[in-house]
C-alpha cells in the first residue's frame, strides 16, 4: 500500500533553549492511505464551511467561538477509524545529552524524527513523508533523514521526504491540532474551563480514555511515545 505522513513538532529549538518554556520537545505525525487524502481534506472541507471557519487550522487559534468547530475536526479524525492514524513522541529535555548528538540540538531533534518514523514503518509498503516547512541550520537534514529511513527499512519504498509550508496543507494542520492536544497534557500546560480542555476531553472520550498520556508499543489509533533515553519503551 502507499501512504502519506503528515509531520509537525512542537518546541523544536527546546534542546538548546536558554528559558525553555516546557520539559517535554514533541514531534507528531499523521498517517493515512495515499488514496483517502481527497476524501479527508473535503471532509474537513465541509466542517470548515458548516462553522464558517477559514484560515489556517492551529492548535493555538482554539477558542471559545471556535470550541464546536474544533471538536468536530476531532470526530473527522476518529471517523476514519485506523485508516488515519496519529503518532508522537514526547523527548524529555532534562535526559538529553547533546554530547550524544555531537552537541548539535538540531542533529538530535532530527534523530527523535527518526525513532518517531521508524517503528511504524512496515515492509512492502511504500511512503511519502511530508514535514513542516522549518529553516535548518544544516540543510541537507531532510536527505539524512530520508537516506537513514531507506537504509534501515530496506523492505519498504521511502519515494519522498519534503517540507512544505502548514497554511497551505490541510493535513499538516490537522497533525497540528492533534500534536497540540497531546503536548498540552505531556507537559500539563491545559487550562482548566478553557476551550482547549473541551477540545481535549472530547479526543480522550472518543479514545475512551481517562487522559491523553504515554501508550503501549501497540497502540494503533493514537499512539504517544514518551520516549525513555536510558532504554525501554
Amino acid at each position: 500500500m502507499n501512504f502519506e505522513i503528515y509531520c509537525d513538532e512542537a518546541l523544536p529549538d527546546l534542546f538548546t533553549s536558554l528559558r525553555p518554556r516546557a520539559r517535554y520537545l514533541m514531534i507528531g505525525s499523521l498517517w493515512l492511505p495515499s488514496e483517502m487524502r481527497d476524501e479527508a481534506k473535503a471532509r474537513i472541507s465541509e466542517v470548515r464551511e458548516r462553522h464558517a471557519v477559514w484560515g489556517e487550522l492551529k492548535w493555538t487559534k482554539i477558542s471559545p467561538s471556535k470550541q464546536a468547530f474544533y471538536e468536530e475536526l476531532v470526530d473527522v479524525f476518529m471517523s476514519f477509524g485506523m485508516d488515519m492514524r496519529f503518532r508522537c513522541i514526547a523527548v524529555d529535555r532534562e535526559q538529553v545529552n547533546l554530547a550524544l548528538h555531537q552537541n548539535d540540538g538540531e542533529l538530535g531533534f532530527y534523530k527523535f524524527y527518526y525513532q518517531l518514523l521508524h517503528h511504524w514503518i512496515l515492509d512492502f509498503n511504500e511512503y511519502r513523508i511530508f514535514c513542516d516547512l522549518k529553516t535548518n541550520r544544516d540543510r541537507k537534514r531532510l536527505h539524512d533523514l530520508k537516506r537513514c529511513l531507506r537504509y534501515s527499512n530496506l523492505s519498504a519504498t521511502i519515494a519522498e521526504i519534503q517540507s512544505l509550508p502548514s497554511p497551505e496543507v490541510t493535513l499538516l494542520q490537522l497533525c497540528d491540532v492533534l500534536l497540540g492536544a497531546a503536548s498540552s497534557r505531556i507537559n500539563e500546560t491545559l487550562g482548566v474551563g478553557t476551550a482547549k480542555e473541551a477540545v481535549v476531553r472530547r479526543l480522550e472520550e472518543r479514545l475512551n480514555r481517562r487522559q491523553i498520556g504515554p501508550t503501549s508499543r501497540t497502540e494503533e489509533k493514537f499512539n504517544v511515545f514518551k520516549i525513555r533515553l536510558s532504554g525501554g519503551w
